[in-house]
């Protein structure tokens, strides 16, 4: 009977031990454990990341990072990461945080427009996702990738349609690139197709005289005016003689992007380069910016006159005067030297 009764209190112990062990388990799995105010946190985890790089992360996010560290270490999160953007909702427990940073990769919205140059767009893209802007601008530069898709250095930027893009914040630079190929290609359907056919230009043309147009106006609804007056001059054999182009064909010699100019020179104008638009006749090699959706349309869908000069107007400043002939023209462009000269603008 003695026994018995010892067997019988070594169970219940054993029970109880159990029954507080199961407790623990379930209080470190089940129990919210997060520190935070907002309704959500993110964190990032990177290819190649360690654990210790994502306890850092979390730490500061967590009432208990030991009771994480435990559950994580007991279902091997420790040794398989998965990179990528995760959320983390107040009020999580360990167990679904795991969950959460082992599965549910959340996407961001990526976005760019206005950038001047590739390296400049690879240092924008940077900032949004994990690749770093070198590797994104050897891919985006990569001549094996230029011989396939048929780009090259000087059409490279046209390539990348100005948006928001849904993209994994781990994507790597050659599928960022590869892409925003699929989305060039997607962007141009038939219907753009057939404008550019319907108007004698290539893909790689009206996009460079889309950049032309957005870097002469600003006003979205002022492009197709003057995108009609650029394919009134290529109609006729006239020289394009864009500002931009020659503006574009400074920095480029320089190799200094960030110059500012503001007004050109006539001794700019003779400036040797295949951008120089007054030097040199027809459309440049390549686009001189990265043009707006807008401009790009407002060249497949130019507004028909008969207008072959503009100027800045200075009575309505952000638009400008259209001429039909030369000798209107040199009148509203007096008007604007005397402007740019009493404001005291010497480049």
């Amino acid at each position: 009977m003695y026994i018995k009764k010892i067997l019988w209190a070594i169970a219940l112990i054993g029970l109880i031990g159990a029954a507080i062990f199961a407790y623990f388990i379930y209080d470190a799995m089940m129990s919210p454990n997060t520190n935070f105010d907002n309704d959500e946190a993110y964190i990032y985890v990177a290819t190649d990341a360690s654990y210790s790089e994502v306890r850092a992360q979390l730490e500061p996010l967590l009432e208990d990072i030991d009771a994480f560290d435990a559950l994580a270490a007991r279902k091997k999160y420790t040794k398989y990461l998965i990179p990528g953007r995760f959320v983390i909702k107040k009020g999580m427990s360990n167990n679904d945080i795991i969950n959460s940073i082992r599965s549910n990769n959340i996407p961001i919205k990526l976005s760019f427009n206005n950038q001047e140059t590739i390296a400049k767009l690879a240092g924008r893209i940077s900032t949004q996702i994990e690749a770093d802007s070198t590797a994104l601008l050897a891919a985006m530069t990569d001549e094996t990738f230029f011989s396939n898709s048929g780009f090259s250095k000087a059409t490279a930027l046209g390539m990348y349609i100005p948006n928001s893009y849904e993209f994994f914040w781990n994507t790597s630079a050659e599928d960022f690139r590869n892409r925003m190929l699929k989305e060039y290609n997607r962007f141009w359907n038939d219907n753009r197709n057939a404008r550019a056919k319907a108007i004698g230009l290539s893909r790689d043309e009206v996009i460079a005289l889309a950049s032309i147009v957005q870097k002469e106006t600003a006003k979205v609804d002022e492009r197709p005016r003057v995108a009609g007056v650029y394919l009134n001059r290529l109609k006729v054999g006239m020289p394009l003689q864009a500002d931009p182009t020659v503006i574009f064909a400074i920095r480029n010699k320089s190799g200094d992007f960030n110059q500012i100019i503001k007004r050109v020179l006539y001794k700019d104008l003779e400036i040797d380069s295949p951008y120089n638009t007054y030097k040199y006749s027809g459309l440049p090699p390549g686009l001189i910016a990265m043009p707006d959706i807008s401009s790009i349309n407002a060249v497949l869908n130019s507004e028909k006159h008969d207008y072959y000069y503009f100027v800045v107007n200075v009575e309505n400043f952000g638009y400008h005067k259209f001429a039909k002939t030369l000798a209107q023209h040199n009148r509203n462009k007096q008007e604007y030297i005397r402007w740019i000269n009493q404001k005291g603008i010497n480049r």
